[in-house]
């Protein structure tokens, strides 16, 4: 018999369809039982009962409820079924009290002055903001994030499970310290780097957490407060906030069609960050020519280039231009490289290659943050290069944008004339500009009632006022049919703010 006194499908919010059954039965299971909404008087209802009631299997019901009963919140009676162990959910109640005893009571008088304690304050800074409902919208124009590849997660569950077994289990239970899993650092510098005309030992080479952390880290040991830091506008917004917060003097470097322009504004910085290969936001590709001059210009002025290699395989038509890096001889040159960005964004994977000096420095630096990258995710990630499944990842992404990249372009040309587009023929997003005095926000606001989901480019841009006619269309994360019914219900928003 089930518990009196209440519905079961009241007690149990609806299931999601992202996570397995196991996993939130076990959740909300638990939430009920800590919230006191099942007896503890009574057993609890029947895997019969409960699976009927939720609609799910039985088994899916009896395997959680073993799981429980062995952890100890359950216990099983013989031909009754299963009752919630009162003394184990005591003791359980009482060690989160005593873990957050605060959290019950108001703030004390004598609590610190935040305000004043605070040398810095990075909320308050010009940030990339992103919906986290993005997939609930009919049309996610939405950049950094991937349409799911169901062939991907397969794989990288198959390079999971066999990372967590035998020899490869023993090489990332133990702390590493300072060190980088040994495989990921081989199959970068044989399978990735070479692509990009890149040739370098290990001891030119870390692994990090994202470009966001490679950044943060290059500012703390080479930014000081008043270093002129020179970078693209628009540009890269965290590249911004995170040299900023450095303390650094921010100084806009032009862009036009051919990315970052290359003249005596960047002589005054010790420091310049760009993205060549597709300029963020733009798109735009800096060709050779302008390469070498960006070198040549850096050894003269005696800066460094921090070089973030952005969606560097994803050129559509035509071949990859070879990094900054792999014509570098001088040293002046940092690279960025993401692993995840394309694949599995929330693994949050990248690296840094430079001199090895600076490497050492980097390391030592990561030691006293957060010792090394989780080491299971890095030798899930080597087997996953190792076995072939990130070129063919790779391939099948760059198939699939190179088929979105074409209807979005053909789409936006039909649909919205009065915009023009910028960039290449390769990324995983468009930057548009609309005519003088369009108002991208209120284009965004009037889009968002038609399910349809865009990025206001004015946070790209560092000088005030700044320019409100510029938006992105990412079409990374939207699937393919949807682009072009997407586009004619963003005309639709774009005439409504137009009559």
């Amino acid at each position: 018999m089930p518990p009196r006194g209440y519905v079961l499908q009241d007690l149990f919010p609806p299931f999601d369809t992202v996570r397995g059954l196991q996993e939130q039965l076990r959740e909300k299971l638990l939430d009920a039982i800590f919230e006191g909404a099942l007896p503890a008087h009574e057993p609890m209802p029947s895997s019969r009962r409960l699976s009927e009631a939720l609609g799910i299997s039985r088994n899916t019901v009896v395997i959680v409820y073993e799981k429980l009963a062995h952890e100890g919140y359950l216990i099983a009676s013989n031909r009754r079924g299963y009752y919630i162990n009162e003394k184990y959910l005591r003791e359980q109640l009482n060690a989160r009290l005593k873990a957050a005893p605060h959290k019950l009571f108001e703030r004390p008088a004598e609590a610190p002055d935040w305000e004043a304690r605070l040398a810095q304050h990075p909320s308050r800074l010009r940030a990339i903001v992103k919906p986290r409902n993005w997939r609930e919208y009919q049309y996610p124009f939405v950049y950094g994030q991937v349409e799911y590849d169901e062939i991907t997660a397969v794989k990288w569950r198959e390079c999971a499970r066999l990372a967590a077994s035998g020899v490869h289990a023993r090489t990332w239970l133990d702390d590493q310290v300072a060190q980088d899993d040994g495989l990921l650092v081989e199959q970068i510098i044989q399978r990735i780097l070479p692509r990009r005309g890149i040739k370098v030992g290990p001891e030119q080479l870390l692994v990090t957490i994202g470009t966001q952390n490679s950044l943060f880290m290059l500012a703390q040991l080479l930014a000081r407060p008043g270093m002129t830091f020179g970078l693209e506008e628009p540009g890269y917004v965290d590249a911004r906030n995170i040299f900023a917060l450095a303390g650094c003097e921010l100084r806009p470097l032009r862009v036009d069609a051919q990315g970052l322009v290359v003249d005596e504004r960047l002589d005054a910085c010790r420091m310049v960050f760009c993205t060549p290969s597709h300029q963020s936001p733009t798109g735009v590709t800096m060709p050779l020519h302008r390469r070498m001059a960006l070198l040549e210009r850096s050894t003269a002025a005696d800066f460094v280039v921090i070089e973030d290699d952005y969606e560097n395989e994803q050129n559509y038509l035509g071949k990859n231009h070879p990094a900054l890096k792999s014509l570098d001889d001088s040293g002046r040159v940092i690279y960025l490289g993401s692993l995840t960005k394309s694949l599995l964004p929330g693994v949050r994977l990248g690296f840094i290659v430079a001199d090895a000096e600076l490497i050492h420095e980097l390391r030592a630096l990561r030691r006293y943050l957060y010792r090394h990258p989780p080491s299971n995710n890095q030798r899930i990630l080597a087997l996953f290069l190792g076995m072939g499944h990130f070129d063919a990842h790779a391939r099948r992404l760059r198939e699939a944008l190179s088929r979105k990249w074409r209807t979005i372009s053909q789409s936006v040309a039909r649909h919205l004339p009065e915009v023009t587009a910028s960039g290449t023929s390769g990324g995983s997003a468009l930057w548009l500009r609309g005519p003088t005095g369009t108002d991208a926000w209120a284009l965004q606001r009037l889009a968002a009632r038609r399910g349809v989901l865009i990025e206001p480019g004015h946070i790209h841009f560092l000088q005030t006022p700044q320019p409100t006619e510029y938006f992105r269309l990412g079409y990374g994360a939207i699937a393919h049919d949807a682009i072009e019914p997407g586009i004619l219900a963003l005309a639709e928003a774009w005439a409504e703010m137009t009559a």
